[in-house]
């Protein structure tokens, strides 16, 4: 069992910045896929980034280089740090961990208006 636990999140205006962090239990986080998907109101969940244990990245075509992914195995943590937001990157972002299956964190909500 993996627990997973994200921070950040929040109110911010178009063109402003957030973080996201998330830490996950566990011994072999080094060999987790980790990633960050996101949710909006009526819309299909859908890949913000993914990090896989061979250490490529995978980006959702909407990102367009605006966020960046990073992850500290000695920590158990990663990070998302967003750039650049606009009103539609409005959605609930969530930690995911992939090891002998599928594990999600509790969701952070992120708003971008003016």
């Amino acid at each position: 069992q993996v627990q997973v636990v994200e921070s950040g999140g929040g109110s911010v205006q178009p063109g402003e910045s957030l973080r996201l962090s998330c830490t996950a239990s566990g011994t072999m986080f080094s060999y987790y896929a980790v990633g960050w998907y996101r949710q909006a109101p009526g819309r299909q969940r859908e890949l913000v980034a993914l990090n896989t244990r061979s250490g490529q990245t995978n980006y959702g075509d909407f990102v367009k280089g605006r966020f960046t992914f990073s992850r500290d195995n000695q920590k158990n943590t990663v990070v998302l740090q967003m750039n650049g937001l606009q009103p539609e990157d409005t959605a609930v972002y969530y930690c995911y961990v992939r090891w002998d299956t599928d594990y999600w964190g509790q969701g952070s909500q992120v708003t971008v208006a003016s």
